[in-house]
């Protein structure tokens, strides 16, 4: 998919420029006849003609959709049309690429198209899970009701994935912090040691040797290093997003049983919650079960909800596969079992995701507890080798003195 820039006028002829990205020509076209732009000329970027925007084009997060979500409620309860609704949240939305996309929900509704088809055009920023629900609610004449819900369902997701990357926070300040008070080490104050020393004519330690060594290497070589860490960095950052680097990164989080904690919680979490919200606005079990498996974050799970679908589509019930594809607690399949039993699956996945957000918090606060002294330790390690090195040639220097008194 490539870049284009863009320049089209609109139904009052006002002209307006942009970019979007596009696989050709015909796409960008029809994305913009979608918005109710007429499409003048557009032709690929590459990076001396792309356009830089000062307004970032940012995917909206699931705070953002929660927000206009509820808006959208409020002023529908409100009497206010659906048009009308659309046209002032497109108004007032913050986020570039959602006002965007609102816009287009907005020229395909006025030409007749239904709500959730008009949000299906822009799978980018509205998930399935959202399409499915509008769509639902939309059939069910209780829009306003599955748009509260879809509200609700956004704003937990939200907190939960806030949850998690504060518990990310702390390691990775804290690993800034060390690799720039090492490096500041080995280059300002390794050598004025080192120069001390050699004026002295003492054999330096083993320890003092490797250490200045070190320091000699990234004093003559940072030029090459720091390209290469760079380049190395963008690479394990690709490779991290294809099929192969998910299963990979994904395999170890499950192998560390403090990160393992927290994925299996928080695949539970979402999983059931996001389950419960299709099932009350009456979107088959099926597919139901497909859309929850695409929220989730790890390869996994996403498999084994894929998994779950298949045999459900013949004709076993959603607890058994829950079960049998053995990343689920057992929790989870048991609850989901004694639902399918009572007729209540529903209401057993929402008291699953009240449960599994409580224990989510819980599984952050254990790594947190985990990972904090882990990292005093390795911290402390690396700067008693430091000042090991520094150290030891004073220690070996005043013990070869008293050996000759």
């Amino acid at each position: 998919m490539a870049t284009f820039g863009y320049e089209a006028i609109d139904t009052m002829g006002k002209t307006t420029k942009g970019s979007c990205d596009a696989e050709s020509v015909d796409d960008v076209k029809s994305m913009l006849k979608a918005q109710g732009l007429i499409l003048v000329s557009a032709r690929e970027q590459n990076l001396l003609n792309k356009d830089i925007n000062i307004e970032f084009n940012t995917k909206p997060k699931p705070r953002d959709l929660s927000v206009f979500c509820r808006q959208f409620v409020s002023m529908t309860k409100a009497g206010v049309t659906i048009l009308d609704s659309l046209k002032m949240l497109e108004e007032q939305t913050e986020n570039k690429m959602l006002r965007d996309a609102i816009s287009g929900v907005r020229v395909n509704v006025e030409k007749g198209e239904t709500l959730s088809n008009s949000v299906a055009m822009f799978p980018k920023v509205f998930p399935d899970l959202m399409v499915n629900m509008i769509a639902a609610g939309e059939a069910s004449g209780s829009l306003d009701v599955a748009m509260d819900r879809m509200a609700s369902h956004f704003e937990k997701s939200a907190r939960i994935r806030s949850l998690v990357q504060k518990a990310m926070i702390y390691p990775i300040v804290v690993l800034c912090v060390a690799i720039g008070m090492i490096v500041v080490m080995l280059v300002m104050i390794i050598p004025k040691y080192t120069d001390m020393f050699d004026q002295l004519g003492t054999d330096l330690p083993g320890i003092t040797v490797a250490v200045q060594k070190a320091s000699d290497f990234l004093l003559s070589y940072w030029f090459i290093l720091l390209p290469i860490l760079i380049a190395l960095a963008i690479m394990i950052a690709a490779w991290a997003k294809t099929d192969s680097g998910k299963h990979v990164l994904h395999k170890i989080k499950l192998s560390i049983p403090a990160f393992k904690n927290l994925e299996v919680k928080q695949s539970s979490s979402m999983m059931a919650r996001t389950l419960s919200t299709l099932m009350a606005a009456g979107v088959p079990l099926v597919e139901a079960v497909e859309i929850s498996g695409q929220v989730l974050n790890n390869v996994y799970f996403k498999e084994a909800m894929q998994t779950c679908k298949e045999e459900i589509t013949i004709g076993q019930p959603f607890s058994r596969p829950l079960e049998d594809v053995g990343l689920f607690p057992p929790m989870v399949y048991h609850m989901v079992k004694i639902g399918e039993e009572s007729g209540n699956t529903e209401e057993m996945l929402n008291k699953l995701a009240d449960y599994y957000d409580e224990e989510v918090e819980a599984a952050v606060q254990a790594l947190m507890a985990f990972m904090e002294p882990m990292i005093i330790i390795i911290l402390a390690g690396l700067v008693l080798v430091l000042i090991g090195a520094c150290m030891a040639p004073m220690f070996k220097m005043y013990g070869d003195l008293s050996s000759i008194g």
